[in-house]
């Protein structure tokens, strides 16, 4: 209790000896703002000598009213499935998307005629649709048989180059990664000449001879996760002139079967370089569940297709994939419908 009330109007003692001395004096040292009687940090005037109390901003709304705040603008191509998680307002605890995802460039997609993931159907998605389907039928069936989880494993191929096979094996990895119950990845196993990484707009890094090189290397390390949901890529890795002596290594078995393993969900589609013109292709062959072999219709010779099959029949399932068709007006199955005419 106080023994001596101030009366109205009166100083204390306290605030009598502020004018005195400066109690604020040790908090400037150290860098923190001195305090106003309502604990309202001040602004040192130095056309004055006296402090100003520094104008007091608005108090924030409640959580419930508070108004959104600008999302970064980088945000804008990045889909929300590799975003982090956030607070109950859905902003406060934003992060960027975690590092080792690849931004697959989608211009560079639609530049070069691909598929892009999230564009609207049309005739090209329509036909890469149509040949997923029987792919992942036969792959169902042969599934049952002796080779086992292999069956998830397709090579995209063609008897020559420049018959369109990495266009082909772009665009039904990105088709297959529609699925709802699956994973893909896509592996460049065209080591002489790879191109898939190039092809989406990212840097190549340790892949596919890498491991098969390296024991100690575990392949699941060296896949490369994406922004397109259910896409993962493997670069070809370090060029080697042993590349087909690596293929034919049981190393190849190990690795593949320890990729299928890691992802029950996962098909493996393998871009090869032309049957005709290197030999990894045949040896691949051997090893997977089934072959796409691209043909185009403007150049490829029945003789390259029936000397390519020939290379490759170490696969019991051999798909033919004709590229390069004519569109024709009135005979179209799907140019018409999707309003293309070339």
């Amino acid at each position: 209790m106080n023994r001596f009330p101030k009366t109205a109007g009166e100083e204390s003692l306290i605030e009598r000896a502020a004018k005195v001395y400066d109690f604020g004096a040790h908090l400037r040292a150290r860098g923190v703002p001195p305090l106003d009687e309502h604990h309202a940090p001040v602004e040192e005037n130095f056309l004055d000598d006296e402090p100003v109390a520094a104008v007091e901003e608005p108090r924030a709304a409640p959580a419930d009213h508070a108004p959104p705040r600008a999302v970064p603008p980088t945000l804008a191509a990045i889909p929300a499935e590799f975003l982090s998680d956030t607070d109950d307002d859905g902003l406060d605890e934003w992060e960027a998307p975690e590092s080792d995802v690849a931004q697959i460039d989608r211009t560079m997609l639609a530049e070069a005629g691909m598929l892009v993931p999230g564009a609207p159907v049309g005739a090209l998605a329509e036909e890469f649709r149509l040949v997923k389907r029987q792919l992942l039928l036969t792959a169902r069936d042969i599934a049952e048989g002796p080779i086992g989880q292999r069956a998830r494993t397709i090579i995209v191929g063609s008897g020559k180059p420049g018959e369109g096979k990495t266009f082909c094996a772009i665009n039904l990895a990105i088709s297959l990664a529609a699925e709802r119950d699956v994973e893909i990845l896509l592996v460049d196993a065209d080591f002489a000449k790879p191109d898939i990484m190039q092809r989406l707009g990212l840097e190549d890094s340790v892949g596919l001879l890498d491991t098969l090189g390296d024991p100690r290397l575990d392949p699941e390390t060296c896949v490369v996760r994406t922004d397109v949901p259910q896409l993962s890529l493997l670069p070809a890795g370090k060029r080697s002139h042993a590349d087909t002596e690596l293929l034919a290594s049981h190393r190849t078995e190990a690795v593949i079967d320890r990729l299928l393993a890691a992802n029950p969900r996962r098909i493996i589609i393998f871009d090869t370089p032309p049957a005709l013109a290197a030999s990894p292709a045949s040896t691949l062959a051997l090893l997977v569940g089934q072959v796409m072999l691209v043909v185009r219709a403007d150049r490829t010779t029945e003789t390259d297709v029936r000397e390519a099959v020939q290379l490759l029949d170490g696969c019991e399932q051999i798909h033919l994939v004709i590229n390069s068709v004519s569109f024709e007006p009135g005979r179209g199955r799907f140019g018409s419908y999707y309003g293309q005419e070339k």
